[in-house]
């Protein structure tokens, strides 16, 4: 794909840093603060696939922006394709300059190596072409990557006075009061849930 085309999926990537596909439809809804305390349903398992760079030298242009215009690609090309297993997507900036982070939801782990390992996506030739590269550039760039398979139920995710994030937004939001035994349990007032914590003492008492 031509290179013009990839930078202007980068910069839209940059502009747009959060996707995901079973959202609200329009980006003013996933930005509403939802009032109250809530946490996101657990009954589907999930994998969060984390994958980053960082340029290294910044001089060697040809070592590392091949590598950035690469991820833009795959994003759009997951996005366009339902049955990738592939839900939904966060871009972190830093914590050092040059450095990035892409936080990636999945149905499953399999579905992540399917994808990684299809020589028709774009995932497997720009593998190969960073590999090929990867001598030559001296370490303009570095790249990494951590994988989490997670069963349903154990995982949670909590929300106070935010928009629907990452799981939560997802699979959905419901109010969340502390659990007897701890962590969070489902409620059905979000204003009451987010009055009640395990340190304080209900007012009057």
């Amino acid at each position: 794909m031509a290179i013009g085309s990839d930078l202007k999926q980068g910069l839209r990537l940059v502009a747009v840093p959060e996707w995901n596909r079973g959202g609200a439809r329009s980006r003013a809804e996933r930005r509403r603060v939802r009032r109250g305390r809530f946490m996101a349903a657990n009954a589907e398992p999930v994998a969060v696939f984390l994958i980053g760079a960082r340029v290294n030298r910044w001089r060697s242009v040809r070592g590392w922006l091949p590598v950035m215009l690469a991820m833009p690609g795959m994003i759009k090309e997951l996005g366009a394709d339902p049955e990738s297993g592939f839900l939904g997507y966060r871009m972190l900036l830093g914590p050092a300059f040059g450095e990035i982070t892409i936080v990636q939801y999945w149905r499953r782990a399999g579905d992540i190596r399917a994808y990684a390992t299809d020589s028709a996506r774009r995932h497997r030739p720009a593998q190969s072409a960073f590999w090929r590269r990867y001598f030559t550039s001296n370490g303009a760039v570095g790249i990494w990557h951590e994988m989490y398979s997670v069963r349903p139920g154990a995982y949670s995710a909590l929300y106070g006075d935010m928009p629907p994030m990452g799981i939560g937004a997802l699979f959905g939001l419901v109010p969340a009061v502390p659990g007897e035994k701890g962590g969070y349990e489902p409620s059905t007032d979000p204003i009451f849930a987010a009055q009640v914590t395990e340190d304080r003492p209900p007012s009057g008492e």
